[in-house]
């Protein structure tokens, strides 16, 4: 059960959806949002390492 807490946090925290919609979501489709939502946090923080070490040069 602590694991749907998880997911449903995650997701809403990322993408502002509703409770009601995000428990809606099948536990599959769930997953895959929360895998997404971990490539796109990971792209971005990438990036910002990338930006922040440029800066220094």
């Amino acid at each position: 059960m602590n694991h749907l807490f998880e997911e449903v946090a995650y997701v809403a925290y990322h993408f502002h959806w509703p409770y009601e919609q995000i428990m809606s979501l099948e536990h599959n489709e769930r997953r895959m949002w929360v895998e997404e939502i971990g490539k796109i946090n990971t792209r971005l923080n990438e990036a910002m390492r990338r930006d922040s070490s440029e800066s220094w040069r």
